[in-house]
């Protein structure tokens, strides 16, 4: 594929994503909410967020096998008509005070958010070893409109059917959804994944997975992706409780996504320029201080900053983890290798989610951001060995 190819379906994959990127947003913003307005043990508030989390992690495997059998595009296009179906079920769930319901749609969510995720990896296809970081921080940036629509659609939105709240956001979220598929139609020429059969050549999964640069690589996504939902998740519900208003609380989330795509504007330049170790070091650093600023009060400018500084840290730490992985995998090798590291991702995702609420109910926002510090250890340390050896043999 030509460079000028590239670089238009990246910005095709830019425009798609900010209408796919607003749908974890709105489920973001409101699932916990909901839940807690609708399920009867409290503690099950954070259950529809950590289902769309977990609904991403098993659609990567769908998706990937989509993706084969048919195409990117079309395996897009597909994915964008289940997060509308998606989107419509949440709203009937509500509507109807149907709790597992909702947790039904927001689980099919998921699989619209794992095809998204894609994206980046779309942009990717044909790209050459320079232009790929960029070409990932074109789609991310994509994210830094869904920033805006998601959780302005959340406070437009969430009074629209009276007498019944948040159900409005979700109609909302499958009218973006079916918006994003024309949008997917114009993309051309995407290089088809190969079989993931032993004939279509490459290493076995297992052996590339066991690698210290795919485990390192891995690590420092989960414990981006991980942590980040862990405190986003429990933010709003934290926001509410210590007497904030829902509005303060979709705000702050609308402040941490767009810390967490407006940086990408300019994150694959920083790649390219200081590598990817030491980029996705200083997001996970970055992330540290986030906890640090939460936990030294409650005010709304606590929570807001703190929610910034996390979500500039994942925007670094993630995707200078996503850059790590594309030098992990030969082309014939790439989707098998791609769709493992997101079930990974997002299946701590699914963990770390769940695992908020409850912690959240059970032992209160203080601890929810202590914890932030010996998970970022466990990822930093690999990372600065990787990083060492590397400069140690650019020296030698």
């Amino acid at each position: 594929m030509n460079e000028s190819m590239v670089r238009r379906n990246a910005l095709i994959l830019s425009c798609a994503q900010s209408l796919g990127g607003a749908s974890p947003a709105i489920i973001i913003s409101l699932g916990g909410l909901v839940g807690q307005a609708l399920a009867d043990d409290k503690s099950l508030a954070t259950l529809p967020v950590s289902l769309y989390n977990f609904g991403m992690a098993l659609g990567t495997i769908p998706a990937a096998f989509l993706m084969r059998r048919i195409g990117r595009r079309a395996a897009y296009m597909v994915g964008a008509g289940v997060g509308a179906v998606a989107g419509t079920l949440a709203a009937y769930g509500i509507v109807s005070s149907a709790f597992l319901l909702f947790c039904l749609a927001t689980a099919i969510a998921g699989f619209y958010g794992a095809c998204v995720q894609s994206y980046r990896f779309g942009a990717t296809d044909g790209a050459n070893a320079d232009f790929r970081p960029r070409a990932i921080s074109w789609v991310m940036v994509g994210g830094l409109v869904g920033a805006i629509i998601g959780p302005q659609t959340v406070i437009w939105t969430r009074d629209a059917l009276p007498g019944i709240p948040f159900a409005g956001s979700f109609a909302s979220q499958a009218v973006l959804a079916l918006l994003a598929i024309p949008v997917l139609a114009t993309l051309r020429n995407l290089p088809q994944p190969p079989s993931s059969s032993p004939k279509a050549g490459g290493r076995p999964l297992l052996q590339i997975v066991a690698t210290p640069r795919f485990l390192t690589a891995a690590g420092a996504g989960i414990v981006s992706f991980g942590m980040m939902s862990f405190v986003m998740t429990a933010a709003p519900i934290a926001m509410v409780a210590c007497g904030h208003t829902i509005g303060d609380a979709a705000l702050g989330i609308q402040w941490h996504v767009l810390a967490m795509f407006g940086p990408s504007f300019f994150t694959g330049r920083l790649i390219t320029r200081f590598g990817k170790e030491r980029v996705t070091i200083a997001g996970l650093l970055i992330m540290a201080c986030s906890g640090a600023v939460a936990l030294s009060g409650l005010a709304v400018a606590n929570f807001w900053l703190s929610l910034t500084f996390l979500g500039l840290g994942w925007n670094l730490g993630f995707i200078g983890a996503t850059a790590l992985v594309t030098d992990c995998y030969r082309p014939e090798e790439r989707t098998r290798v791609q769709a493992f590291n997101d079930f990974l991702v997002f299946g701590s995702v699914a963990i770390a989610s769940f695992s908020s609420g409850r912690l959240l109910n059970a032992a209160g926002w203080e601890t929810i951001n202590w914890l932030l510090y010996p998970i970022i250890a466990l990822a930093l340390i690999p990372l600065l060995w990787q990083y060492g050896r590397g400069a140690r043999l650019r020296t030698a």
